[in-house]
C-alpha cells in the first residue's frame, strides 16, 4: 500500500525593516510587543504604529508617521510594531481587523486609538491634544477666546495655592483623556482656570467645579450632588450635554454609513473648506462659525446665558460686539420675540394681471389681553397656529388691500381661548420679493407702521417675522448680522451644518457638482435626502458669511428660489453628424422643450440589455423621419437627473413630445412591441392630432406642404431602401459563392485529415515494432555482457595458474641441471642404471610437454577472449 505524500509548505520569509534605520521611529519588525511595553515604561507619551508590511495603507502612512516623528521625537516616543509576522508576539496577542492602527499612551493611561485621516497634520494635532489635554486659561481674554470657539468647551476651576494638586484635578485631567478616547475627533475642548476672579465670570465659585459652555442653550455646571465626581462620569456628562452647532465629517474611505446616517437626520449643509489643523488662525472657519451661531441663536432669555461681552477688552480682536448689540436691541425693541410661534401668510392677488401680493405675519400672542396667570410657551404649538390661521382666514377681507405702503398690524381675539390674541402685520409686496432675490434695501425703507381698528391695539411694537426676511419688516436693523438669527428654530426646514476638509474629501464635492478645474477648493451644497434634491452654491461667489446666509435663507423659505442641481453626464461628447441625439441634464430643456421639432425620447441605462437591442431600431427611425421636423434622442437616466414630472421607474421608456404640445407628452404603450412599424404609427398618429384651435387656409396649406414634404422624404427613403436591398442581394450572392467555396475547401481538408490519420496510425504501429525490437536487442546485449564477464573472470584465473606453472617449470629445470653436473663424474658408475634413467627422463619430458601444451592452449583462449571484449 502506498502512503499519501505529506503537504509541503514554504516557511514565511523573515521580516525586514519597515522604517529606515535613520528614522526616528523605533521599528520592531519582528513583532516584539514585550519589548515595546518595556520602552513605554520609560516615556511619558508613546505612539504605537501597528502595521502590516504588505498593506498599502500602512505603506502610505509610513511617510506621514516619519514626518510627525521628525517634529515630535524629542517629546514623544514613536514605536512601530510589525503585527503581521506569525512568529511575533504582536500577531499572537493582538487581533486587528484592519491596518494600520495607531495607539497613544499618556503615561499609564491608554490606549487612545486614533481613527482620523492618515495625514501628518491631523496625526500631529491629535498627538498634541494627548500631550496637553487641558488648556490653561490665565485671563479673561483667554477665557473669552476659549468660550467663543464653535466646539463645546468644558472649564474646570481648581485653586493651586492650597496644595500642589488640588482635590479633583487629576480626575478632571483624566476625563479630558477619556473624551479623546471616546471621541477621536476631539470635539470637546477642556480648559482649567486657577484664578478665582476669572472663574467667577462663569459662575464658578468653589474649587473643583466644572462648567460646560453652550452657545444656543443654557450652559451647565456639573451636578456633584447627583453624580459622582469621576473621570468617566464627567466625560459622559459632557458628551451627552454638548452642543454640536457644526460637525466635522471625516469618512475613512472604506464602506461606511457615516454620510447616510447624517443625511437621514434632515437637510444638511455640507461646506468644503481647505483646513490645516495646525494653523493658529482660521479666518474662513471663524466666519462660518459666526453664521452657525447666528443660525442657532434662538430667542432665549439673556439671563440664562452669561453675557460674554464683559470678559474681554473692547479692543480685543477676538471679540465682536456687533452681534450682541444687535441682539440686545432686537430683544428690547420687540418683546413679542420670546414667543416665536409665527407663520407667514400670502394673500391672493387682487387681480390676475397684478404682480403684487399682500404678505402677513401671523403670530400667537399671549402677552396681550386679560389672563389669570403667566403663561409659558417653551415651544410652538401647531394647534395654536392652526387655530390662528382659521381665525385669520375668517377675517381675511379685513387684511385684503390693493396697495398698501405701510405695515399694518392688528390684534384679534382667539375663538378658542379668551386669554389668547393673535397679531397680524401685513404689507403689499411685489411678486418677485417672495423669492428674496430682489433688493432688500429698497422694499421696506423706513416703513410707516399703522394699526387698523380690527381689534385691540398694541401700544408696544409690531410682530417680527419668523422667516429670514424679517429685516424687511423691521426698520434700522443690521441685515448682515441678524437676518439669519434664530432661523433654525423658526422654520420647518432646519439645516444641519457639516464641515469637510477639501484637501482630503474633494471627490465628494465633485460628486455633488463642484468644478473639477477650480484651484480654490471651496464649495457648499445643501442635500435634502427626504425630498431627493440638492442645491449647489454658485462657485463664482466667494464662500463668505453673507453668501452662506443668503444661501440658507433662500432654502428656508416656503417656496425656495434655489434651482435644483441635476447631475450631468460629463462623458457625453456631441457630434454634428450624430443620427440619434444624446441628451443630458443640461441639454434636456433645450432639446425637448425649446425645440420646434417633434421629439421622440428613449430612456435607457448602461446596464439595460434590452435597451441596447433597440439602438438599431432608433437609428433606422432617425434616418426615416425628416430631420427638420423630428428629433430622435435618448438619455441615460443613471448618469443624468430628470425633472420630477418626467421620472420613470421602468426601462426602457419611450416618450413622444409633439412640437405644438410639449407639455402633453405621450408614452409609448407598454403592451406594444417596440419595432419600426409600431414606432412610425405611434409617431404619425400623435403628431397629426388636430389642435384645439380651428385650422385656417394658411394652416391647411402649411399642413399640405408638410405632408408633401413627408411623402417626398418617405419616397426618397424608400428609394434608398430599395438600393440598399439590391446591394444586399448582391452581397448575399457573393456570400453564397464564398460559402460554397468554403464548403469545398472544408471537404478537401477533411480528406487530407483522414489520410494523415491513416499515416499516423501506420507510423504508430511501426514505432511499436521498433520499440519491441529495441527491447529484445537490449536484452540480448545484457546476456552477452554477463557471459563476457564470466569469461574475463576465468581468463584471469588461468593467467594466475600459468604464471605459477612457469615458476614451477623454471625450478624443475634448475634442479635437473644440478643433477647433470653431479652425475658426470659418476657416469661410469651409473652405467648400469642408465636405461632406467633414460626411461624416467622420457616419461618426465612427455608429461612436461603435455603440461606446456595445455598452458599454450589456455593462453590462446585467453587472448581470443580479450580480443572478443
Amino acid at each position: 500500500s502506498c502512503s499519501r505524500a505529506k503537504d509541503v509548505t514554504m516557511p514565511a520569509k523573515l521580516p525586514v525593516n519597515f522604517f529606515s534605520t535613520r528614522s526616528p521611529v523605533i521599528d520592531l519588525f519582528r513583532g516584539q510587543l514585550d519589548y515595546a511595553d518595556q520602552l513605554r515604561q520609560d516615556s511619558e507619551i508613546v505612539l504605537y504604529f501597528f502595521y502590516a508590511p504588505w498593506c498599502g495603507q500602512s505603506i502610505a502612512a509610513r511617510e506621514e508617521i516619519e514626518h510627525v516623528a521628525s517634529r515630535l521625537s524629542d517629546q514623544v516616543l514613536f514605536v512601530a510594531v510589525n503585527c503581521w509576522w506569525n512568529q511575533g508576539k504582536c500577531r499572537k496577542q493582538k487581533h486587528f481587523f484592519y491596518f494600520p492602527v495607531i495607539h497613544l499612551y499618556h503615561r499609564s493611561f491608554g490606549p487612545i486609538e486614533y481613527k482620523g485621516p492618515m495625514s501628518a497634520v491631523y496625526i500631529e494635532k491629535f498627538v498634541r491634544r494627548v500631550m496637553t489635554p487641558l488648556l490653561y486659561i490665565s485671563s479673561r481674554s483667554k477665557l473669552l477666546d476659549f468660550l467663543s470657539n464653535y466646539e463645546p468647551g468644558v472649564v474646570g476651576f481648581f485653586e493651586f495655592n492650597a496644595s500642589p494638586q488640588p482635590p479633583g484635578y487629576l480626575t478632571f485631567f483624566t476625563s479630558a483623556l477619556h473624551s479623546l478616547k471616546k471621541d477621536y475627533l476631539g470635539t470637546i475642548r477642556f480648559g482649567v482656570v486657577t484664578d478665582k476672579r476669572v472663574a467667577e465670570e462663569i459662575s464658578l465659585v468653589h474649587s473643583g467645579s466644572v462648567y460646560l459652555h453652550r452657545h444656543a442653550n443654557t450652559s451647565l455646571i456639573y451636578p456633584k450632588d447627583i453624580m459622582n465626581f469621576t473621570a468617566e462620569n464627567i466625560c459622559k456628562w459632557a458628551l451627552e450635554n454638548r452642543e454640536m452647532l457644526i460637525r466635522w465629517l471625516r469618512p475613512h474611505g472604506g464602506k461606511s454609513l457615516l454620510l447616510n446616517n447624517e443625511l437621514k437626520k434632515g437637510p444638511a449643509l455640507l461646506i468644503f473648506i481647505p483646513y490645516n489643523p495646525l494653523a493658529e488662525i482660521h479666518p474662513l472657519l471663524d466666519e462660518i462659525t459666526k453664521v452657525a451661531l447666528e443660525y442657532h441663536k434662538c430667542n432665549k432669555s439673556q439671563a440664562a446665558e452669561p453675557d460674554l461681552q464683559h470678559l474681554g477688552d473692547s479692543d480685543s480682536p477676538a471679540f465682536d460686539s456687533s452681534v450682541t448689540d444687535a441682539h440686545l436691541k432686537f430683544s428690547e425693541t420687540f418683546p413679542i420675540a420670546k414667543y416665536p410661534c409665527c407663520n407667514t401668510v400670502v394673500l391672493p392677488q387682487w387681480h390676475s394681471i397684478s404682480r403684487t401680493h399682500n404678505v402677513c405675519e401671523l403670530c400667537v400672542n399671549q402677552t396681550l389681553g386679560v389672563k389669570p396667570n403667566k403663561v409659558h410657551v417653551p415651544h410652538c404649538n401647531f394647534l395654536e397656529i392652526e387655530a390662528a390661521l382659521d381665525s385669520f382666514y375668517l377675517q381675511e377681507h379685513t387684511f385684503f388691500q390693493v396697495i398698501s405702503n405701510t405695515i399694518e398690524c392688528s390684534n384679534f381675539l382667539s375663538f378658542y381661548s379668551p386669554f389668547s390674541y393673535y397679531t397680524a402685520c401685513c404689507r403689499t409686496v411685489n411678486r418677485h420679493f417672495l423669492s428674496f432675490i430682489s433688493s432688500e434695501k429698497t422694499i421696506f425703507q423706513t416703513p410707516k407702521v399703522a394699526f387698523s381698528s380690527h381689534g385691540k391695539k398694541d401700544n408696544t411694537q409690531f410682530s417680527i417675522p419668523h422667516i429670514e426676511d424679517r429685516n424687511c419688516f423691521i426698520p434700522d436693523l443690521n441685515i448682515s448680522s441678524t437676518n439669519i438669527t434664530g432661523l433654525s428654530c423658526r422654520t420647518n426646514k432646519t439645516l444641519n451644518l457639516y464641515l469637510l476638509d477639501s484637501n482630503l474629501f474633494w471627490i465628494y464635492a465633485e460628486r455633488l457638482g463642484a468644478s473639477r478645474s477650480t484651484n480654490l477648493k471651496e464649495f457648499a451644497a445643501i442635500v435634502d435626502l427626504k425630498e431627493e434634491v440638492h442645491y449647489v452654491l454658485d462657485q463664482n461667489q466667494s464662500l463668505v458669511g453673507p453668501t452662506l446666509e443668503n444661501f440658507i435663507k433662500n432654502f428656508s423659505v416656503l417656496y425656495s428660489p434655489l434651482k435644483r442641481h441635476l447631475v450631468d453626464d460629463p462623458s457625453v461628447h456631441f457630434h454634428e453628424q450624430q443620427v440619434v441625439t444624446e441628451v443630458t441634464t443640461n441639454t434636456f430643456h433645450e432639446t425637448v422643450f425649446l425645440s420646434a421639432k417633434n421629439v421622440l425620447l428613449l430612456y435607457y441605462a448602461q446596464w439595460c440589455g434590452f435597451c441596447a437591442s433597440l439602438n438599431h431600431i432608433f437609428i433606422q427611425l432617425a434616418r426615416l423621419l425628416p430631420p427638420d421636423s423630428f428629433t430622435v434622442a435618448r438619455i441615460d437616466v443613471t448618469r443624468n437627473d430628470l425633472p420630477w414630472e418626467f421620472m420613470t421607474d421602468r426601462l426602457p421608456t419611450i416618450l413622444f413630445f409633439p412640437h405644438q404640445r410639449k407639455e402633453q407628452s405621450v408614452k409609448f404603450p407598454e403592451d406594444f412591441s417596440v419595432n419600426l412599424p409600431n414606432l412610425l404609427k405611434f409617431i404619425l398618429h400623435h403628431s397629426s392630432l388636430s389642435s384645439s384651435e380651428p385650422c385656417t387656409k394658411e394652416c391647411l396649406h402649411k399642413e399640405s406642404v408638410l405632408q408633401q414634404g413627408h411623402i417626398s422624404h418617405l419616397e426618397r427613403e424608400i428609394r434608398k431602401l430599395r438600393s440598399e436591398i439590391s446591394a444586399l442581394h448582391q452581397a448575399h450572392d457573393q456570400l453564397e459563392a464564398q460559402l460554397s467555396e468554403a464548403r469545398r475547401e472544408e471537404q478537401r481538408l477533411q480528406q487530407q485529415k483522414h489520410t494523415l490519420e491513416k499515416q499516423h496510425k501506420t507510423l504508430q504501429l511501426h514505432s511499436e515494432q521498433l520499440q519491441a525490437t529495441y527491447d529484445q536487442k537490449n536484452q540480448e546485449l545484457l546476456e552477452m555482457a554477463e557471459k563476457l564477464q564470466e569469461l574475463a573472470d576465468a581468463s584471469e584465473n588461468l593467467l594466475k595458474e600459468n604464471a605459477l606453472l612457469r615458476i614451477l617449470v623454471a625450478a624443475r629445470g634448475g634442479k635437473l641441471q644440478n643433477k647433470d653436473e653431479i652425475k658426470e663424474p659418476l657416469q661410469s658408475e651409473q652405467t648400469l642404471s642408465e636405461d632406467n634413467d633414460i626411461s624416467l627422463s622420457t616419461a618426465t619430458a612427455a608429461s612436461e610437454e603435455k603440461r606446456i601444451n595445455n598452458i599454450d592452449t589456455i593462453e590462446r583462449e585467453h587472448s581470443s577472449g580479450n580480443r572478443t571484449e
